[in-house]
């Protein structure tokens, strides 16, 4: 077997996994890594800042569903990283992170550019590994993609002593992994499954409750044979936004915090949750004691830290949640359930989504994000960055297809969007990417204009911009008297920020030049901005507040 030098491992280790894209900044650290990519035949993209070339690294797995891959330098590359980490970590997105570290002759001695990352990332990553024998790291590599995107995906950390890039060894890539103490179930128990299955057949008033891993595991074919077979209406978390068309008459669009009155109304009357690859979390239940009291609950899930663990549960499945339902649906019987999709029916006709908007010039976000839908047809992928605008893109656009809503969703990560929309776009090339941003939000990591810049990556940017930081005026407003504690933010002409980055920009303030800057901007070949401008207090709606259940839900 040829030897090869560290760097020249990675690269053809990271051949052998099937990787054509890397995400990117270098440093001392790094250099012979780097100096291995040069004519490598990867496509390497240089990001601005490390927490971008990890949310772009996490864009590019959630829309091309492969495991996005990026490298840091030691030190301050690696604790840049460290918030790109968390996030994907918090969403179970399949990434492998890169970082540099000192040599190992100089590891422990506070030596120029150290940092323990293996320590910092620990509760933030799946798994991670420190390599200081040349000879460990094909395994290592091997054992990292793995781990990454099998069971409950998520990051995982590959630390290299600098020297371990230097050193040569024979490069043998293992075809076999052994790692006994990592074994996910796939099948769900048989018992059980039969269990759920006389539970769906003899409920009369069921309800799909659907998490992002379902999103994961593929399981859109299965979901919508169970919903279309058995009549059971479905209502998904933020994650899962597309799993299900959103124009049929089953689909309750996203439920919780700041779901669709129709959805949490459904919750308080269903008699059987069927939540698959959902965790429970706080922004859809609300109080916890209240959520679906009335109601059994099946859960299927394949990490089994997840079942139970918010809510008892009377009927637990581990197992890939698109597996378990190739198991479920033949013993599914087809019937009509005539009395609740009437009731389901009439849910959505009394409590539509519903805005104040007239006549004037002013710029509804609400009517922002319907224009954008009635364009795109609802055929585009949309990335946000989080807040206000975050939730208006959730509930005013029709997603039809997973992988089509792309969030920062546990975390709730200010300064995801950009970054992640440029991953989006390198993972779907023939996709139309819209990156649905915030004022506040969009200049997290407004850095990535660069990174838009070089590589002419043609994502469209739509900014909402009301003046503040919304979300939290919001709640000021709400429950804080009016009290705008440091939420009033001046932006940058972002006109001419684009501008200043050869990026096609347009400021839009009036009702009537929205539609034509729309088709203007999603026409062109390359990336484009539109500055528009809303009312400064505008609020989302409906809302939970914070500690209430969701029968006491306000607005919309």
């Amino acid at each position: 077997m040829p030897k090869l030098n560290g760097g020249e491992i990675i690269v053809e280790s990271l051949k052998q996994e099937n990787v054509d894209v890397i995400f990117g900044y270098p440093g001392g650290a790094v250099i012979n890594l780097y100096d291995a990519l040069y004519n490598s035949g990867l496509k390497h993209y240089l990001g601005r800042h490390e927490q971008g070339v990890v949310h772009a690294a996490d864009g590019y797995a959630r829309s091309s569903g492969k495991v996005g891959v990026c490298i840091a330098t030691s030190g301050p590359g690696g604790t840049n990283m460290v918030t790109g980490l968390a996030n994907a970590f918090m969403d179970s997105v399949p990434l492998v992170a890169f970082t540099g570290q000192v040599s190992t002759s100089m590891l422990g001695k506070d030596s120029f550019q150290e940092a323990d990352i293996t320590g910092i990332s620990l509760p933030i990553t799946k798994h991670n590994f420190l390599v200081t024998d040349v000879e460990e790291l094909a395994k290592t590599i091997k054992e990292a993609f793995f781990i990454a995107k099998t069971g409950r995906p998520g990051p995982v950390l590959i630390d290299l002593a600098k020297d371990v890039t230097q050193k040569e060894a024979e490069f043998n890539y293992p075809s076999k992994i052994n790692l006994p103490g990592y074994r996910p179930s796939f099948e769900g128990h048989r018992l059980q499954v039969n269990k759920a299955a006389k539970a769906i057949n003899e409920a009369k008033r069921p309800l799909l409750y659907v998490g992002g891993g379902a999103i994961i595991s593929g399981a859109e074919k299965e979901i919508k044979e169970l919903v279309e077979r058995a009549k059971i209406p479905i209502t998904t978390t933020l994650m899962a936004l597309g799993i299900y068309p959103e124009d049929r008459e089953l689909a309750l669009e996203m439920l919780g915090m700041h779901g669709t009155q129709y959805a949490n109304r459904a919750t308080l009357e269903t008699d059987l949750v069927i939540a698959i690859g959902a965790r429970f979390d706080d922004r859809v239940t609300g109080k916890l004691d209240e959520f679906i009291a009335q109601a059994d609950i099946i859960q299927i899930d394949i990490d089994p830290a997840e079942i139970g663990k918010n809510l008892d549960v009377e009927i637990p499945i581990v197992g890939d949640v698109k597996d378990v339902l190739q198991e479920i649906l033949p013993f599914i019987e087809e019937k009509e359930n005539g009395e609740w999709q009437d009731r389901i029916r009439e849910l959505k006709e009394k409590y539509p989504l519903r805005y104040n908007d007239d006549d004037s010039e002013v710029i509804k976000p609400q009517y922002l994000m319907e224009e954008i839908d009635k364009y795109t047809n609802g055929n585009s992928t949309i990335v946000t960055e989080v807040g206000q605008h975050q939730m208006w893109a959730a509930q005013y656009h029709k997603y039809k297809k997973p992988r089509q809503f792309i969030s920062s969703g546990g975390l709730g990560t200010m300064g995801f969007g950009l970054p992640a929309a440029i991953g989006a776009q390198i993972g779907q090339p023939d996709e139309q990417i819209i990156l649905i941003a915030g004022d506040g939000s969009i200049q997290m990591n407004i850095q990535e204009l660069g990174t838009i810049q070089t590589y002419n990556v043609p994502v469209k940017i739509i900014i909402f911009n009301n003046k503040y930081l919304g979300m939290v005026r919001q709640w000021q407003e709400m429950f804080f008297e009016k009290r705008y504690s440091s939420t009033k933010i001046l932006a940058p002409d972002f006109v001419k920020m684009g501008e200043a980055y050869g990026i096609w920009s347009k400021r839009v303030e009036k009702k009537s030049e929205l539609s034509g800057a729309i088709r203007e901007a999603m026409e062109l070949k390359g990336p484009a901005i539109l500055d528009v401008h809303i009312p400064e207090e505008e609020n989302v709606y409906p809302m939970v507040p914070a500690g209430a259940g969701l029968k006491d839900m306000i607005g919309g």
